[in-house]
């Protein structure tokens, strides 16, 4: 019997490391931060096919993103798909590209300023012009040749932002956590 109640006691205290593990674990996996793997070449060189990031969802839900922020989101055209992408427009701002060239208009810059993107090594194709709403983003890979974004398929709205890339985990010899990117804005 005691034999007996020693197994019970050994399976009852894995059962109890179990639960509790559990109800850190899945909290911290679906509301705070969650593993991405890349797959593709749209934010080469910053990020790479294979790269193993942790994504920041609770960032969002106490503030709002900024411009420059590397987010992954559910692709709006198939939500079962994950995109990651760099923030260039934010809400209520015109984004215009023309020859290469990303002009930023906003209410602190009626006339527009252009964006610095001292992050990207190819030419921005395309020419248009887009007025985002209240709730959307223009979002761009950095390797523009490769990228399916917001200049194929229109804007971001916000419901979609799953978080913003917090750390590279993988491979170790680019570990590091994710500093926000600065511009050179007038």
């Amino acid at each position: 019997m005691s034999m007996l109640k020693g197994v019970f006691s050994f399976f009852w205290d894995i059962a109890k490391i179990v639960m509790i593990s559990l109800a850190i674990i899945i909290p911290v996996r679906y509301f705070i931060a969650q593993p991405f793997f890349v797959r593709g070449a749209s934010m080469e060189p910053t990020y790479s096919q294979g790269d193993y990031l942790i994504v920041d969802e609770l960032s969002y839900r106490l503030g709002d993103p900024s411009r420059g922020d590397v987010i992954i989101f559910k692709f709006p055209q198939d939500t079962s798909q994950f995109f990651i992408k760099r923030i260039i427009g934010m809400p209520s701002e015109t984004i215009t590209i023309k020859d290469g060239v990303i002009t930023i208009k906003n209410s602190q810059y009626p006339e527009g300023f252009v964006l610095k993107e001292n992050y990207i090594t190819f030419f921005t194709d395309g020419d248009l012009e887009v007025r985002l709403d209240d709730n959307e983003y223009f979002v761009l890979g950095d390797n523009r040749p490769s990228s399916h974004d917001s200049r194929r398929w229109g804007t971001l709205a916000e419901s979609y932002v799953i978080g913003k890339v917090y750390l590279r985990a993988w491979p170790f010899n680019k570990f590091e956590f994710i500093d926000d990117v600065m511009y050179n804005i007038p």
